[in-house]
């Protein structure tokens, strides 16, 4: 651990409640000092493991790198956090600038030759070494992670490596700043009468306070903010304004000017097929599936492309209805994409007797907080205590003790949900301290996992509640998914613990949570409204049920064309122009004039700063795998049955990376699963259809 002396002490000794950091006691100047001092400090703990004249062991070779570098961890938790929560010109500069000082570091710890020359040591005699199941798994990500980095390449390999990972940082930065840049830059304000035609009054609240934000007090203003564009497209009657809205929406990133992305892109791709070509894999596909579910990209497109052939039908005949709305109204216009969400909107009101409009007030986020932690209650015997008036890093941002049924506490939770300019958009979960128990040089014994989810919806005007959409409230649930992965993490090592998992497994836990929101006891105990505080009628239940699997095909065309671009690019061994591809691409899957890609390349921040690069599959995949798990529950009747749920915590959400994918979900299943439930579930096909049965 570096002196404290060097920087501010409150950024590595955590003394706030439970260990909490004190962020109130931290300042954006701090970071940078900081960091200089943690970088310095972790590499003094790998030359000393590197050099340790002892033979190399588990113990003084793989748990002393588990443990080391724990000042920089915790100065890195606190900092991205704050990249992505709550940034601001001073930490986007240091984000900058400590971005690629962060890749030359772990690329120099991953070459380090004697270092690696312990790991591999160990790695040709682990069968000989008693180790657990659970150390197999670590000692394997080690080697692994080495050979990844260059550990087995000459010097001058390595050292093109070294910079081109570490060009590829300062990339992925500057390619997210970009995106945030563009979001927060535009807005379109509106003042009232006609313009605002359409917009139910949750909507027009939430636009009249991100005017307010922009110091446009008595206006409207549409932002790009997904909790206010998506449900503005929906609701507004000028076509005009919508499309204005949604052209700028798909255009983030693909400005023509400094915050353009499609230089980044193009320079990202070639660099990256540099890395995959030193590292002997044939594209970059290749390398990021390696040690995957999916292993390769064949399997990878077979399955975008079942299901893709089902859903471009099924958004035929969705698009057909829409199209014959817009003539029953009089018009005259091609369906185009910013029609969509509006007609499939009144066609679902008049299909199932309801709108989304009528459905919110149902929705309240405080309500789907509780009913978030009551389903965790009932599957895993957890409870939330909120602790008001703890500081985090932004005043919005609540704080919770979660607590066993022995009142032990298990981990702290972070919940920050609402959209704020300083934050990049979506949704994502992230951990300030993983679940381990390995003793830590400064005495600490294990540590308490301490988790965030950040969401982006609409903060409502001072004293009203906040409301939600369906996709909102299932948007809360996924998060909470992926929380509970972490603070139900049970392992000894950190490098396994809850989400260290490979990137199509780590969505399972959070994909499979969603199912809970729409059990009808849940919904039953906690949509209830926000004025009369009755319960949603049971007429309206059904109908939400009901339409489960409304506009299938849309929702599913967005996703996997994304999703089919995204392995173009990393299958290819040269990408002079990413949009040509994107449109090639398109062009080949027939992709519907009426949609757009859920991510536009230029903003497709998931592949090109959030690493997901050649995985943003992996939503698909764990599809497969929740749509079968939550199978399991329905088959005996009950969807909190005891033993499944006991089943599900000891085999998926609490043995982390500590145990094969596969293995886990067979211990928990019995089998792995086919696409057949994940297509029933989405309304793609029927049971009927998938047997060839007409029982």
């Amino acid at each position: 651990m570096p002196s404290p002396h060097d920087f501010n002490p409150a950024l590595v000794t955590w003394d706030g409640l439970h260990g909490l950091p004190r962020f109130d006691a931290v300042d954006d100047g701090d970071f940078a000092a900081a960091f200089e001092a943690a970088l310095a400090a972790h590499e003094r703990e790998i030359d000393e493991i590197a050099g340790n004249a002892e033979a190399p062991t588990f113990d003084n070779t793989v748990t002393a790198l588990e443990i080391a570098g724990d000042a920089l961890s915790r100065v890195s938790a606190l900092f991205w956090n704050k990249a992505g929560a709550h940034t601001n010109d001073v930490i986007q500069a240091l984000e900058r600038e400590i971005s690629p000082k962060m890749s030359r570091h772990y690329s120099k710890i991953g070459m380090n030759a004697a270092l690696f020359s312990r790991i591999d040591t160990l790695w040709e005699k682990r069968e000989s070494l008693g180790l657990t199941l659970e150390q197999k798994r670590v000692l394997e990500r080690h080697w692994k992670g080495f050979v990844k980095s260059g550990a087995k390449l000459e010097k001058a390999e390595q050292e093109k490596l070294a910079a081109i990972n570490e060009k590829l940082a300062g990339l992925a930065t500057q390619f997210g700043q970009n995106v945030l840049a563009d979001e927060k830059a535009w807005a379109l304000t509106l003042s009232s009468g006609a313009e605002l035609d359409g917009l139910p009054e949750f909507l027009r609240d939430a636009m009249a306070a991100a005017a307010r934000e922009r110091g446009e007090e008595g206006k409207y203003a549409v932002t790009l903010s997904r909790s206010i564009i998506e449900p503005f497209l929906t609701f507004s009657e000028r076509r005009d304004l919508r499309e204005q809205a949604f052209k700028a929406w798909v255009a983030r990133g693909e400005n023509d000017g400094e915050t353009d992305n499609r230089a980044v892109i193009r320079e990202t791709l070639a660099l990256r097929h540099q890395v995959a070509s030193l590292l002997g894999y044939g594209n970059f596909a290749e390398l990021k599936l390696d040690n995957t579910m999916a292993k390769t990209a064949e399997a990878v497109n077979d399955l975008l492309k079942a299901v893709w052939a089902r859903a471009v039908k099924r958004a035929g005949e969705e698009e057909a209805d829409i199209a014959a709305l817009i003539a029953e109204e009089g018009r005259n216009h091609e369906v185009m994409p910013w029609d969509w969400r509006h007609y499939a909107e009144k066609i679902r009101a008049r299909k199932f007797d309801f709108s989304e409009a009528e459905l919110k007030p149902y929705l309240q986020l405080e309500k789907i907080v509780e009913a978030c932690f009551d389903v965790a209650g009932r599957l895993f015997g957890i409870r939330a205590v909120e602790k008001k008036g703890v500081a985090a890093y932004h005043p919005d941002v609540r704080v919770f003790e979660i607590r066993d049924r022995e009142d032990r506490l298990v981990a702290l939770f972070l919940g920050d949900y609402f959209a704020r300019g300083s934050k990049r958009s979506g949704a994502w979960m992230s951990s300030l301290q993983s679940q381990h128990r390995l003793e830590l040089k400064n005495g600490r014994h294990g540590e308490l996992p301490i988790i965030y989810n950040v969401c982006n919806f609409a903060k409502p005007a001072e004293g009203k509640p906040a409301l939600l959409s369906l996709d909102d409230a299932r948007t809360l649930f996924h998060e909470f998914g992926h929380a509970l992965h972490g603070m139900l993490s049970d392992v000894t090592y950190p490098s396994v613990s809850g989400t260290g998992v490979s990137r199509d497994f780590v969505e399972l836990p959070s994909q499979l949570y969603e199912h809970w929101l729409t059990v009808p006891a849940i919904l039953k105990r906690y949509a209830v409204h926000v004025e009369t505080g009755e319960p949603m009628p049971q007429a309206l239940l059904d109908k939400v049920l009901a339409a489960r699997t409304f506009n299938a095909g849309f929702n599913t065309v967005e996703f996997t064309s994304s999703a089919l671009v995204d392995m173009a690019f990393h299958t290819r061994e040269a990408v002079a122009d990413p949009m040509a591809v994107q449109a090639e691409v398109l062009a080949e899957i027939g992709m519907p004039k009426s949609i757009v890609m859920r991510h536009a390349t230029p903003h497709f921040q998931h592949i090109f700063s959030g690493g997901y690069s050649a995985g943003y599959y992996s939503y698909m995949w764990s599809e497969v795998l929740d749509a079968d798990a939550f199978a399991a529950f329905e088959e005996t009747g009950d969807a909190f049955n005891g033993e499944m749920a006991r089943k599900l915590k000891e085999n998926i959400y609490s043995v982390g990376g500590s145990v094969d994918p596969e293995d886990a979900y067979k211990a928990f299943r019995g089998k792995l699963p086919s696409p057949d439930a994940m297509l029933v579930k989405k309304g793609l096909s029927t049971f009927e259809e998938l047997t060839g049965s007409d029982a």
